[in-house]
């Protein structure tokens, strides 16, 4: 009986000493099917306070599709659990999105990856047209033909957990080990790894520059890094606490986002040094960013439920409230013909939004299988956008109808 796809044994260990090490879960509530739960669920993939935090569903139907991205169960035992969390755990309306209607027509694809519990995450289009998408959990990236659905995965170092991935120019895929401390690449043709070992033990999102170079960076150590892929030469310096999402913009700058301080930074690629923006308010918290053509700097205020503007020759910041208020959480970025595409993640389901900054409006869609959260998004070369959901183990490509595009 497969209970839980995800996981070989050394990455099971991992995850249930990191579990042990954080504060007692809360209790689940007594049920018949209680038990079954722990066995499946609780003690083996997740903690029980996943299910507390969840938005929950109404009816065991759609509790069912959730775990069958997860684990392949007995349909007794699916049956049994679905209405148990559907007793105890029931949707939360209060998480529900605000859609706000417009004149923009896209149209969302999603695939289920094949090993289930991996928490796919952070697609990207691969010189060649192909999708890739990391398997966090599982150690793993994956390749799919949107053409075909025909889908291939990599496995990785185990204990490398990569976070997020990026191709280069020969179709090489590039990730970082967030487990341990490592910047990778894959060769798709041969398969052959290759790994270079961090100062920082957590490199997160990594980028390459037009001069050749990845830069990266990592979140827990509070790190930046530059690698040469030619001769595997690192540079790693200290900045501000938690640096996540990062872009490089036409005059070679790179712009990096806080997520444990309100702070936007631009990295001189030569020296490395930062120059810090201030963004108001000391709770702000930024995940994501991106770059318009007129040269401003985009982000998403997560704590706040606001995005925000900044231009970098005035040090002037706009920001606006999220349709669905604050506590919608904005997460992933991305800016498509200079309109501002990104999603609210505290909401179930997920919703995907579009920002007008000429006529300074919203509109905004549902995820399909919106029960995790986009965590990083990827703009094709086409102009269409890649999105993921972890939870529930799918990569998508939402497809914008230009010819209706304002």
């Amino acid at each position: 009986m497969l209970k839980c796809a995800l996981f070989t044994l050394t990455l099971f260990l991992v995850y249930t000493t990191a579990m042990a090490q954080r504060p007692p879960a809360p209790e689940l509530p007594e049920g018949p099917a209680k038990a079954l739960v722990e066995a499946t669920c609780t003690s083996s993939c997740h903690r029980a306070s996943t299910l507390f935090r969840s938005a929950g569903y109404n009816t065991p139907e759609r509790w069912q599709e959730v775990m069958e991205s997860m684990v392949v169960l007995p349909e007794a035992e699916a049956q049994a659990i679905a209405e148990y969390l559907t007793e105890h755990f029931p949707e939360k309306p209060e998480r529900r999105p605000v859609l706000v209607e417009g004149d923009v027509v896209i149209d969302i694809k999603e695939w289920m990856v094949p090993t289930l519990g991996q928490r796919s995450r952070d697609p990207i289009e691969a010189p060649d047209g192909s999708i890739w998408w990391t398997g966090m959990w599982a150690s793993l990236v994956g390749r799919l033909d949107p053409a075909t659905g025909e889908m291939k995965e990599y496995p990785l170092p185990p204990e490398a957990r990569p976070h997020s991935i990026v191709p280069d120019a020969e179709g090489n895929i590039w990730y970082t080990g967030n487990s341990n401390g490592t910047i990778g690449k894959l060769d798709p043709a041969t398969g052959k790894i290759t790994e270079y070992k961090t100062q920082a033990r957590d490199p997160h999102t990594a980028i390459f520059h037009p001069n050749g170079l990845l830069y990266f960076t990592s979140q827990r150590a509070a790190m930046l890094g530059r690698l040469d892929p030619e001769t595997g030469d690192l540079t790693e310096v200290e900045t501000e606490p938690r640096p996540y999402g990062i872009k490089v913009a036409e005059d070679g700058t790179v712009w990096v986002a806080y997520n444990g301080t309100n702070k936007l930074g631009a990295v001189n690629p030569e020296t490395m040094e930062v120059r810090y923006y201030t963004v108001p308010h000391e709770d702000s918290r930024i995940r994501r960013l991106g770059l318009s053509s007129d040269g401003m700097v985009w982000y998403v205020n997560s704590t706040r439920g606001r995005i925000g503007r900044l231009n970098p020759a005035t040090g002037d910041i706009k920001e606006w409230d999220s349709p669905s208020g604050p506590k919608s959480h904005p997460y992933s970025l991305a800016v498509i013909d200079d309109k501002i595409w990104y999603n609210e993640s505290g909401m179930r389901p997920d919703a995907l939004v579009r920002f007008d900054p000429k006529t300074e409006t919203f509109q905004s869609w549902a995820i399909p299988s919106g029960v995790g959260i986009i965590r990083h998004v990827w703009v094709t070369r086409d102009g269409n956008l890649l999105i993921h959901q972890s939870s529930s183990n799918r990569v998508g490509q939402v497809t914008i109808k230009k010819d209706l595009v304002n």
